[in-house]
């Protein structure tokens, strides 16, 4: 009987340790990695949603708190399924969006979610640079969370965004005011409140979310932190140079320089050679250079090479004339296609929209660029080239000043002259060359990096290819036309595969490299 009951205990033990070790290792499992996450969030998720406000979806900053992890990975990977299952918060949250939808993303696993949710919960420990060594009242790390699920779509700490700037707000209300406001701002104002009625008008009787959830110690904890704010830590300033390194490239390099020099130097020592006549030598005996240059078959020899020889370099030289590559001219914007085309992921055709329907890819206009710059009025990802986030932030500030919009009020600015942004053109074909966008996109399905090189790579963007007419004709003799599927194409296909006896044929070999094609 002691055995059975020992043994008893034992697989209680075990059972109790199997137990602990599985719920240890699903919360490590359940870890998001904070790395690729932001990875993650930037290239599926950044084009609609920021973490510390709304954009077009809303704020995602500690989402987790509001909602479960299982309900979450439903609603990424198709929120269209999950609303037709009768989800109360999925049909909710598509009511408040006014039935704009929100994309599937069944390509993301659940690690990968995982990660992205650990991203929006912010910056881990180990990352996070502590400025000065304090004690922190857990109150106001209540009020931050809180704030960050509330409020954060409407309101910021520095400065207005649909609501107004909220840093010490509890200097300008008093507490018992601000609890009456945030639970139930509309019974406050119908009771006759001037501060209530002032705030409704000054916003055009836009109205404010009411919060009766919160409770009076939630809103003491908001109002705490927003008196405190968010300490940055203080980095030390960094000289950066300005400098444009192209223009430390001289126009010849120094072994070129070295090598003329030489090559000048001896012939002049063998013209000096040749003219001058030897200690000793007689008047009547010519020297070896002397009998070389008096030979006729030599000196038309000598005639040759010099025409021949000049008529190659003179060539070169002639055909290098306009070929732009590397050509990478200042804008008067500085926008980076590796944040737009490669970090964020926007497709090259949503901005050059004409590159699949006519001849010219077209040049955005800034009202294209305002549909996402509407709420992005300031850069918060990596710095690069050497600029600041405030340099940033003010380029961003001359598409406003171009096109008139007020991002304190959110709204375009009256009777604004509008300035038109002068981009300098980088890819500039000859007049008489014929080229056609819609031709190569459209139809052949040419990638824009085959021509313009990796653009979602450069901050600068610049010239990649020659663009010249043996380069496109090289490009004619290598690319095969794909016909599979395609009744117009068969019977020419059948046609020329007979013709050159290959089993597929070229663009060349398709009629691209007649001259008239683009030169009609």
């Amino acid at each position: 009987m002691k055995s059975v009951i020992k043994h008893l205990t034992v697989n209680k033990l075990t059972k109790l340790s199997f137990i602990l070790v599985f719920t240890s290792f699903f919360g490590f499992a359940q870890q998001g990695d904070y790395t690729n996450g932001k990875k993650l969030f930037n290239s599926n998720c950044a084009a609609c949603h920021k973490l510390d406000k709304k954009l077009i979806g809303p704020a995602l900053a500690n989402v987790t708190e509001i909602r479960s992890l299982e309900w979450l990975k439903s609603w990424i990977k198709d929120n269209n399924a999950l609303r037709a299952s009768g989800d109360k918060d999925a049909k909710a949250i598509f009511e408040e969006f006014k039935g704009m939808p929100m994309m599937a993303f069944p390509q993301l696993s659940d690690k990968d979610i995982v990660d992205i949710l650990e991203y929006t919960k912010g910056k881990p420990k180990t990352e996070t640079a502590v400025a000065a060594i304090q004690k922190v009242d857990p109150a106001v790390e209540r009020g931050k969370k809180i704030f960050k699920a509330n409020c954060t779509a409407c309101h910021k700490l520095d400065k207005k965004l649909i609501g107004p700037a909220l840093f010490k707000i509890g200097e300008t209300r008093s507490l018992e005011w601000l609890k009456l406001w945030i639970k139930d701002n509309n019974a406050l104002r119908a009771s006759g409140d001037k501060d209530a009625k002032a705030i409704f008008e000054e916003f055009k009787g836009m109205p404010m979310m009411a919060f009766p959830q919160l409770s009076d110690e939630n809103i003491e904890d908001i109002v705490k932190y927003l008196n405190v704010g968010d300490v940055k830590p203080k980095t030390a300033a960094v000289n950066v140079s300005k400098a444009d390194p192209r223009f430390d490239k001289p126009m010849v390099s120094v072994k070129t320089s070295l090598l003329i020099t030489i090559l000048a130097f001896i012939a002049l020592s063998l013209i000096v050679a040749s003219t001058t006549k030897r200690k000793g030598q007689k008047d009547d005996e010519p020297n070896m250079l002397v009998s070389l240059f008096k030979n006729p078959f030599l000196r038309f020899l000598a005639l040759i090479f010099v025409l021949l020889g000049s008529a190659y370099f003179m060539f070169a030289f002639f055909m290098q004339i306009d070929v732009n590559t590397d050509y990478q001219p200042i804008q008067p914007i500085h926008f980076s296609h590796a944040v737009h085309a490669g970090a964020n992921k926007i497709d090259c055709q949503y901005c050059h929209s004409s590159a699949k329907h006519s001849k010219t890819s077209g040049i955005p206009s800034a009202n294209v660029c305002m549909n996402c710059h509407k709420s992005i009025s300031e850069y918060n990802g990596e710095l690069f080239g050497g600029y600041s986030k405030k340099e940033l932030d003010g380029e961003i500030q001359k598409m406003y000043d171009a096109i008139g919009w007020d991002k304190e009020n959110l709204q375009y600015k009256k009777d604004y002259k509008q300035k038109p942004i002068q981009w300098v053109r980088i890819h500039n074909l000859p007049d008489f060359a014929y080229f056609n966008h819609s031709q190569h996109v459209t139809v052949a399905g040419v990638d824009c990096q085959k021509c313009h090189g990796p653009v979602e790579k450069m901050d600068e963007v610049k010239q990649s290819e020659k663009l010249t007419m043996g380069w496109c004709i090289n490009c004619h003799k290598t690319t095969e036309v794909n016909m599979k599927d395609n009744g117009y194409y068969k019977n020419i296909h059948d046609q020329l595969s007979k013709k050159y006896g290959v089993e597929k044929v070229t663009e060349a070999q398709m009629g691209g490299q007649e001259c008239g094609k683009c030169h009609y």
